[in-house]
Parts: structure tokens; sequence; C-alpha cells
């Protein structure tokens, strides 16, 4: 795997990439960094050029003093896209990376060959006010002098995670103190977004998977095919919120089934 930095409007934004080919560029949930593709990129990188960036704000990609936004994050990704050359990418984002990608689908239209949408919320009014009235912050928490804030932070997201896989836990709480501070600001972000007025202008052939577990995401499922014409859903078995870092093999052969379908359909895109 190669590290290296792209030049964005906004600095320095941080991408790891493998592999040759059809590129397919990789975004994380909050508050990770490229690390949630770490077991991924190499499967990918296999048949395809894989490339997982840093979210402005997160990982060791430049940080902003204005507040996040999807659009914000959006623009980030765009300036990636144009710096790379990556013609015609498909777009894998998982959580906060999927509301993302498809910002980015909506923009860019037939610039985007293929949207693999995980554990992608669909965001309209109704889950709006219910996240903001209903949901407690997830990743928020104050900094305390004896670093028993780290241990709420696990706490909280452990339900998440499968019994025995401490190990990806970490993963997370090690990304997520890089940033702790602004740890919940991607979710805020995903929270504002008016999805409903932008779901419709995706025109890229649409993928949604999203694990089993997944209790946030799973409900939204049949949505996001509903308004995407085409789209269709695959369910990841025995994996919840995790699933990317949970089951790498699975995830990344989902992708490049749909990765080789696309290539099958229109070689040129």
């Amino acid at each position: 795997m190669r590290k290296h930095y792209v030049d964005t409007r906004f600095g320095q934004v941080h991408a790891v990439e493998e592999g040759s080919g059809r590129p397919v560029l990789l975004l994380h949930q909050t508050p990770r960094s490229w690390d949630e593709y770490r077991d991924v990129l190499p499967l990918i990188g296999k048949e395809a050029r894989a490339i997982a960036m840093d979210t402005v704000g997160y990982g060791a990609s430049v940080r902003l003093d204005v507040p996040q936004t999807v659009e914000r994050f959006a623009d980030a990704v765009e300036d990636v896209i144009d710096a790379l050359g990556l013609e015609a990418p498909v777009l894998v984002g998982h959580h906060t990376g999927g509301v993302v990608a498809l910002e980015v689908a909506a923009r860019r239209g037939g610039g985007v060959a293929g949207l693999v949408l995980s554990g992608t919320p669909y965001v309209d009014a109704e889950r709006r006010e219910l996240v903001s009235k209903k949901r407690p912050p997830i990743d928020r928490v104050e900094v305390a002098e004896d670093g028993s804030h780290l241990m709420e932070l696990w706490n909280r997201r452990r339900a998440f995670y499968p019994e025995g896989r401490a190990d990806l836990l970490s993963r997370l709480l090690a990304d997520a103190a890089g940033v702790i501070e602004h740890a919940e600001d991607g979710h805020l972000a995903v929270n504002a977004y008016r999805m409903e007025e932008r779901i419709g202008l995706v025109e890229a052939p649409t993928l949604v998977v999203c694990g089993e577990l997944d209790d946030f995401s799973m409900p939204d499922v049949p949505r996001l095919v509903e308004a995407i014409p085409g789209a269709r859903a695959e369910i990841l078995p025995g994996t919840g919120v995790p699933a990317v870092d949970h089951h790498p093999d699975d995830f990344a052969a989902r992708v490049l089934a749909f990765v080789r379908d696309l290539t099958a359909t229109d070689p040129l895109r």
C-alpha cells in the first residue's frame, strides 16, 4: 500500500492506495480514517485501483476551523478525484462515507461509474427530527484529565462491536482519540444533510449493502433502493455497523463483484 497526500482547496488530504485499473474510491464512517479499509484495500487492489482517503477533518487529513458539512466533505472528495485524475470512479462509502459518496454522485452524474452505499442512512426530515431530539451523541465526550473519557467512548461504542473483537474497537478508539473534540462532527453533518433533495440526482448504478445487525441503517435499505432507479440491495450476514473491518473478505467480494458487473455491462465506464 502506498501512502501519500493530495492537495485540495482545504489543504492536504491523506490517501492510501493499492493496485491498478478502474479507480475505486473508499470513504470511511465517522470518526474513522482510511484504516477502516486497511484489510479491504489489498483485496480490492488485486483487480482495481483501490484508494482510501481520510475525510477532511479526520485521520491525517487537514483539520478545518469551520463546522463540518456533508457538502464540504464532498468538496474535498471531488478535489481528490480531480487531482488524481480518477476517470469515472466507483465510489464506496460506509455510514458517513456513504452519505458523502451519494452527494458526490449527485453532483457528478455520469462522471461516477458506480456507487456502493454501505450501512448508509436515508436522511430526511423525519430522521433529522428523530436523531436531533431522541438520539444521544455517539462519540461526543468531554475530555477528562484522567483519561476516563476514552473509557466512556469505548463503552458507548462497545454494543456495536462483536464480542471477542476488542481489536476492532481499539482501531476505532485510536482514530477517535486523534480528533476527540470533533469526533461527533461527522454525525452532526450527516443529520443536517437534506438527502431527500439530492438523492434523485444520482445517475450511477448503485449497490446498497448493509450488515444484518446494523439496526441504525438496516431500516433504510428499502428506502434507498426505492429512491435510486435500478439500485439493488445485498445484506451482509453476521455483522453490523463495523461490517467493513469485521468481515473485510465479504465486503471486498461484494464490491469487486459489483465492479465486474459494471465492466461487463459497459467496459468504457
